[in-house]
């Protein structure tokens, strides 16, 4: 049976509630089920001292998670929007991040941080921004953006298992995505991206909603003969080069997608190290898919226009490939 990306989110954290007893959610409402509803039904199941409403205040929910993580907790905490993650950043950034690291590896923080990112119909500038460049700039986080409700239900328990510091970073456009959950799914390591689709041409690279478009603009393209490799990154931080280096090898042409800003994004990073690394495997300069740097218009129309979509991939490999 199908269920959506909430619904086999709620099921990864009811089966780590039930397979560990130091997991604990906690957040604002998450006991009424959240922004979102991922966790309903959880506190009526397991109880309300580990399924815990907190005040209104990011830093206060991120502070209470790291002390807990630290005493022994696996805490998974959510912060409903990333563009609210601002508000927790001075605890995420200078101790979160850094404890392992100034204890000399006798501390360590394992905890998930769910939140929200990404424009998903008229949310405005201030809950539509895709934020994870900033997270993936700090040495000691962790960072995940899953793609489909299946690679979210794997990564989100192999990353409340992880004893780093994790964000988890959901498309809030995926949310309605169905998928049929397999038997005994695999749990992937951490850090490890997938080829969603083997190709022979060019390597598209990209991760959450956009590799959906990614696979789109593959089967389109391939009706003209063009074969497209995808990689879904799945863990943005740390970056899986290996993969990366394996199929530019095999291609030798790349576009990276994703709908964060092109301006300091993470397909900066890729290019730079694609440039460094891979040069002579390279037979065109690498092609970047991205949001023009402007906020999020509230109108729908206006955001349909500024989003990159499969549109751009296709035009962005055709150049290449030309």
């Amino acid at each position: 049976m199908s269920q959506t990306f909430i619904e086999i989110l709620r099921r990864a954290l009811d089966e780590e509630l039930a397979r560990d007893p130091a997991v604990h959610l906690l957040g604002e409402d998450v006991a009424a089920g959240g922004a979102f509803g991922v966790t309903r039904g959880l506190a009526e199941k397991h109880g309300q001292q580990r399924v815990r409403n907190t005040p209104i205040s990011e830093a206060a929910i991120t502070g209470l998670a790291t002390g807990a993580a630290l005493r022994g907790l696996r805490p998974v905490l959510e912060i409903m929007f990333i563009d609210f993650i601002t508000l927790s950043l001075d605890c995420l950034l200078n101790q979160s991040a850094k404890y392992r690291y100034m204890s000399g590896g006798q501390l360590a923080v394992p905890m998930v941080v769910r939140t929200q990112a990404g424009a998903a119909g008229g949310a405005a500038a201030q809950h539509s921004q895709s934020l994870e460049a900033w997270l993936a700039h700090v040495p000691g986080l962790v960072v995940v953006a899953p793609a489909s409700p299946v690679e979210a239900y794997a990564l989100l328990k192999s990353a409340i298992r992880l004893d780093d510091p994790v964000m988890f970073i959901e498309h809030k456009r995926l949310y309605a995505m169905r998928e049929t959950l397999p038997e005994n799914a695999a749990l992937p390591r951490i850090g490890t991206a997938r080829v969603a689709r083997a190709g022979d041409d060019v390597t598209v690279i990209a991760y959450s909603a956009m590799v959906g478009n990614a696979l789109e603009a593959a089967d389109t393209l391939a009706r003209s003969g063009i074969s497209v490799e995808v990689i879904d990154l799945r863990t943005l931080l740390p970056l899986d080069m290996a993969t990366i280096a394996a199929s530019v090898a095999k291609t030798h042409r790349v576009v990276i997608a994703h709908e964060a800003v092109r301006n300091g994004g993470l397909g900066a990073e890729i290019a730079a190290r694609i440039g460094c690394e891979l040069f002579d495997e390279l037979d065109a300069p690498v092609t970047r898919v991205a949001c023009p740097f402007a906020p999020i218009p509230f109108a729908p129309e206006l955001e349909q226009a500024l989003l990159p979509n499969t549109a751009d991939i296709v035009r962005a490999v055709r150049a290449l490939s030309g």
